[in-house]
């Protein structure tokens, strides 16, 4: 049964019209295939209007969608072997932040992602994708490593931000993510890094300080949740839309300000609705920005990441 979205109901009202015809032509006794076909036509094409002119908040809630694919997913449509590591080597293993050796497409590579989880226990042993510090300590371990064997690293960001709850200040989460941030911009190899769902804060910026930004056409990046900012300017969270509106949260902002390179397509009505092809985009997207890495120096590399960072809100 599919999951729409509060904007998407009067698509869900033709498709339910649609479901109910189809039961009711099951037994054979009533021809209604043509006005099936009516309907279906008429449901793919408020599809394609409607999200061909969402706005940054509708955007969030498609990137937000639980039935969008997950760093799990990913690793079962893009990489062969995955060997997940684990731990930080000083506290713990955090479920929300996952990564290990990988092949893709013949090339092995390190790969790294938040996991948000599929259902209510999955999404609680992830903590929700909300890396807490001992994540992003696994993360410096894992890119450090990565560039000791000359390993291209991978990484695939979906979190609403990082863990804000004081068990996760207590042990260092600012500097843990800013030192993640920081093995990402010295890595002596290609980091591609793609924003797959949401992009929320620092918890998201450590792992996608790369020298290639690919994000999703429907997915978010920002520097705090639309809700928290909302909170923070007009002290409430209702007014969400707006904040994401003057965020500019969207592959198609940021990509126009330089913060990404480049926007990759999802299928009608975003990932979640036909997830292998979403998966294969993207894959494809990854391919191409590691092919053009590859000639590049370790020296090359850094300079060219340093550079793009710096130059990032410059007039």
């Amino acid at each position: 049964m599919a999951s729409f979205l509060e904007f998407e109901k009067p698509i869900a009202e033709l498709q339910g019209r649609i479901d109910e015809l189809r039961e009711t032509a099951a037994d054979g006794a009533v021809d209604i295939d043509a006005e099936i076909a009516r309907l279906q036509a008429k449901s793919d094409k408020l599809l394609r209007d409607t999200f061909a002119k969402l706005s940054p908040w509708q955007k969030t809630q498609v990137a937000r969608h639980p039935e969008r694919p997950h760093f799990k997913d990913y690793v079962a449509g893009l990489f062969d072997e995955f060997l997940p590591l684990a731990g930080d080597r000083a506290f713990g293993d955090d479920q929300a932040i996952i990564g290990g050796f990988a092949t893709f497409r013949g090339r092995r590579v390190l790969a790294i992602g938040h996991e948000k989880g599929a259902d209510t226990a999955s999404r609680i042993r992830h903590n929700f994708g909300m890396g807490k510090p001992e994540g992003y300590r696994k993360a410096i371990r894992l890119v450090e490593l990565a560039d000791r064997f000359a390993l291209p690293i991978v990484t695939l960001v979906d979190t609403s931000g990082a863990f804000p709850g004081i068990q996760a200040e207590e042990r260092g989460q600012a500097e843990a993510i800013a030192r993640s941030t920081e093995a990402c911009l010295n890595a002596g190899v290609p980091v591609v890094a793609a924003i797959v769902g949401e992009g929320g804060s620092g918890g998201a910026v450590a792992l996608a300080a790369g020298n290639r930004v690919l994000m999703f056409e429907h997915a978010v990046y920002s520097v705090i949740s639309p809700e928290g900012c909302a909170s923070i300017l007009w002290r409430t969270a209702d007014r969400a839309a707006d904040a994401a509106e003057a965020m500019r949260v969207t592959a198609q902002d940021l990509k126009s300000l330089g913060i990404i390179d480049t926007i990759v397509a999802e299928p009608l009505g975003g990932a979640h609705r036909a997830p292998a092809a979403a998966i294969s985009a993207l894959g494809d997207t990854i391919d191409g920005a590691l092919k053009d890495l590859a000639p590049l120096s370790a020296q090359e590399l850094r300079s060219e990441r340093r550079t793009k960072f710096l130059k990032m809100g410059r007039l």
